[in-house]
């Protein structure tokens, strides 16, 4: 194999920056697929994060990069049959080595064929590949791999894996089965159809001794997804994932996990957790007993950072003799009439997705992606807000004058003093635009790293601490500086002249009032690191920041006689310092209070966090009427207008606040939404399991028969405990005094979890056949409805709302997350339009 010292050289060179951070985007998977009964198919497949490629077998070049290559080191009892077969590379420019190369990227299998020529067939070797992505190169690495193939199969066998990245270690038995996921879902007319299959699982069988064998469960899980780890740490969290046996045999000893596992912050529960992404493989040594097939189950829950999905049984079945897999064919007819009822319950036949009684409502239901946009702009508005609040400040607002003064005067003509002015103003507007860059290099490297570094209990509980500390320096009790050096010698350079000198003299008013604006900049830096926009929005927040500062420096330049509206300097400014010291302590209760949810300490329960807001919120008001003073204050000052009717402001705050101390429907906040902990996190015992104490049911046939007891039409609330939408939806949402009275008086609700993990009573577990036929085990009630979900109306994702009469007819097209209360309201309104009028067509029949 060739290896140029210029590749390895470059590829060094081009991952020298990323020494920080370990990368391993490449993982490979060998299995082999019997063509006939005496050739075999070996596959190498390579799944590849986002961003990254790997090179094809045949490149044009030595001086590029290395390509994928095979060495086949032993071939016992098989032939090698043509050369390695790969799918057509993407072809494009590659600015690592500066020329046109072919690569793979997302995910590639590369074959080659091989002759049998013995009964069982051992093949070694190595293969060498290189990945890449716009701006590194990692160095080759260097993948063993092993094939042992049992010739003697019979045609048409399913393809059989061998453990990924390692060698087998026992003869395998010839039969494997993938886990029976749906590979074709019904084609219904509308956005209705959203089913999500992410995990495949495949299953094996390893003879080892008499009455001993291996099985290994391997899931196959689709990018951005990810299946939890069998140990988890919190009873209330998601469903561990488990492997049991349904019969008399045992499992001996512990099941095995392998995979690449993570251990970080799932933001569907709040809290951190162990889960596997790419793939997952549980192995198990099972003992047979006196039974003729071996039974079991894999039951495991699938989430992505928005989303989970209902638990889940895959079943597989082998012969206790041959260790042979059994697809088995579902037995209709042997079904009992309970069974029978059962299956029909999961179905609701009269449902017709695609012939609502009214099409109203069918253009979807989804401004998410409409609000990004608007995130921003809202994101910049603040920092804009900040700005203006940092030049209230003693330490920005009396360098105004001066330094307007300082261009208009100081400069030959008038002209040029502006020019100045306003470059100075761009200047300052740069310097702030310029500190968010680095994190935008942060995003490069991981597009999820600012999102770990938000969810990291550390670095909220640092937040709290810098945050007490910059409101203790408000107060007045020392002064938060950089260090004089700095300042000195930004302020020696700004003598510089020109463009480089007046840059300076902006840099050196961001230095010397760095006390003040500090943490008005941390709280923008905070803010975007616990939101999802990451650098774009902390971009967008400095820009603000830096646009406000700048402003008053080219306006006052332009029009100086504006200088004279401008009040002095005096103990107003000391007051704007010790007012945002009380807003430092509030924020910094709420990073506090972020650690403390992720970690489920319970230090910061919804009411605890609305207590000490309305203590910071009363010394605030007691500061402003003058009852408290802090060592800068004036002792004999006389309290203005202006600050009583500040206070009066936050009293007014406060009030509003004192309803998140009771068990009340008051308690939910609507302009605070989001920012306290969430309504379930309480001191108080909840009387009623449904959402905001609406009447509703839990059980689909308790909720229709009271429905047509009243004539009144359904809402089917398809929702999970830990669905994140879902309680957004009820908080900000239903919460809406029109939107209650409509969900409370004029339907019936039935709110269906799908993750509920409640066992049903034996006599309702059983084997459900759906529609594609896939065979899944009921038996637990969000099993239950989850497949009723699934089966009717075509869709697996919650929140999901339907809405339809009591005889189970469709009154118009469902829709999932609806933020947006006036479109909710219309789509509730939609429903009840088309109930009223098949009323009204059934009195004149």
């Amino acid at each position: 194999m060739k290896v140029s010292i210029w590749t390895i050289f470059v590829s060094v060179l081009l991952t020298f920056n990323a020494t920080a951070q370990i990368y391993n985007p490449v993982k490979w998977a060998f299995d082999y697929q019997l063509d006939g009964d005496d050739q075999a198919i070996l596959k190498f497949t390579a799944t590849i994060e986002d961003g990254w490629h790997v090179y094809a077998t045949k490149l044009e070049s030595d001086m590029g990069p290395i390509p994928t290559e095979f060495l086949f080191e032993n071939l016992e009892g098989a032939e090698l049959v043509g050369e390695i077969n790969e799918p057509t590379p993407h072809k494009e420019y590659d600015p690592n080595f500066e020329m046109e190369l072919s690569w793979f990227e997302k995910e590639v299998t590369l074959s080659q064929k091989v002759k049998l020529t013995s009964p069982m067939a051992t093949i070694t070797g190595e293969l060498t590949y290189m990945t890449c992505d716009e701006s590194k190169c990692l160095p080759p690495e260097y993948i063993p791999f092993e094939f042992n193939i049992e010739a003697a199969l019979k045609p048409g066998t399913a393809s059989m894996p061998t453990e990924q990245l390692s060698s087998s270690e026992a003869t395998e038995v010839n039969n494997q089965i993938a886990a029976q996921e749906p590979t074709n879902s019904p084609e219904l007319a509308g956005d209705a159809v959203e089913i999500y299959t992410p995990v495949e699982w495949l299953f094996t069988v390893t003879k080892l001794d008499a009455g001993m064998y291996t099985v290994k469960a391997t899931a196959t899980i689709e990018d951005g997804w990810h299946v939890y780890s069998m140990t988890l740490p919190e009873e209330d969290g998601p469903l561990a994932t488990e492997l049991n046996l349904l019969g008399v045999s045992a499992i001996m000893g512990d099941v095995r996990e392998i995979g690449d596992l993570h251990s970080d912050y799932d933001p569907n529960f709040m809290m951190e957790l162990d889960f596997y992404d790419g793939t997952m493989t549980l192995e198990a040594d099972i003992k047979v007993g006196d039974e003729e097939f071996v039974e079991g189950e894999v039951y495991y829950m699938t989430c992505d950072n928005e989303k989970c999905l209902p638990p889940e049984a895959v079943i597989f079945k082998f012969d206790a003799k041959t260790g042979e897999l059994v697809m088995e064919e579902p037995d209709e007819t042997s079904q009992d009439v309970g069974t029978v009822e059962n299956l029909k319950s999961l179905k609701i036949e009269t449902i017709e997705l695609d012939h609502p009684t009214n099409d109203c409502g069918d253009e979807g239901h989804s401004s998410t992606n409409d609000q990004e946009g608007k995130g921003y702009l809202g994101i910049f508005f603040l920092g804009f807000l900040g700005g203006l609040v940092a030049l209230l400040t003693p330490c920005v607002f009396p360098m105004i004058p001066l330094t307007v003064s300082f261009f208009t005067k100081g400069s030959e003509n008038r002209s040029k003093g502006l020019m100045n002015a306003f470059l100075y103003g761009f200047s300052i507007f740069a310097i702030y635009v310029i500190l968010s860059l680095p994190f935008h290099f942060l995003d490069s490297v991981d597009p999820e790293i600012l999102n770990t570094i938000s969810t990291n209990v550390w670095l909220n509980v640092s937040f709290f601490v810098i945050f007490v500390v910059f409101a203790i320096s408000f107060f007045g009790y020392f002064e938060i500086t950089l260090p004089s050096g700095m300042a000195n010698k930004v302020d020696s350079a700004s003598s510089l002249g020109g463009l480089f000198g007046i840059f300076f003299m902006a840099l050196t008013l961001a230095i010397v009032s760095f006390s003040c604006t500090g943490p008005i900049l941390g709280s923008l830096l905070a803010g975007s690191l616990s939101s999802s926009g990451g650098a774009f929005q902390l971009t967008a927040g400095m820009a603000g920041f830096g646009m406000a500062l700048a402003l008053p420096f080219g306006l006052f330049a332009a029009f100086p006689g504006w200088l004279n509206s401008l009040p002095r300097s005096g103990s107003w400014l000391n007051t704007v310092k010790v007012v945002l010291g009380f807003v430092e302590l509030a924020l910094a209760v709420k990073f506090l209070s972020n650690a403390d949810l992720v970690e489920h300490w319970g230090l910061l329960k919804r009411e605890i966090f609305f207590g000490l807001w309305i203590v910071i919120g009363a010394g605030l008001a007691l500061y402003l009427l003058g009852l408290i003073k802090f060592p800068h204050d004036n002792p004999n000052e006389q309290i203005k207008w202006g600050r009583k009717s500040l206070a009066v402001v936050v009293i007014a705050f406060v009030i509003y606040l004192i309803p998140g101390l009771t068990n009340t429907k008051y308690a939910n906040l609507q302009l605070l939404s989001g920012f306290p902990p969430p309504l379930f996190y309480s001191l108080y015992e909840q009387e009623s399991n449904c959402p905001l104490g609406i009447n509703c049911f839990k059980d689909y046939e308790d909720g229709l028969a009271y429905a047509k007891a009243n004539n009144k039409p359904v809402m089917i609330d398809f929702t999970g405990w830990a669905c994140v939408n879902c309680r957004r939806m009820e908080e900000n949402v239903w919460v809406n005094q029109e939107i209650f009275d409509r969900l409370n008086d004029d339907f019936v609700l039935i709110s269906l979890y799908v993750d509920d993990r409640k066992e049903l009573p034996l006599d309702e577990q059983f084997e459900y056949t759906t529609t594609d036929g896939r065979k899944k085990k009921i038996k637990t009630v969000g099993n239950k409805w989850a497949t009723l979900q699934t089966e009717t109306f075509v869709n697996n994702s919650q929140p999901y709302y339907v809405l339809m009469s009591p005889d189970e007819k469709l009154l118009n097209v469902p829709v999932g997350y609806t933020p947006d209360v006036a479109e909710y309201k219309e789509f509730l309104d939609c429903g009840l339009d088309a109930y009223e009028a098949t009323k009204a067509m059934a009195l004149d029949k």
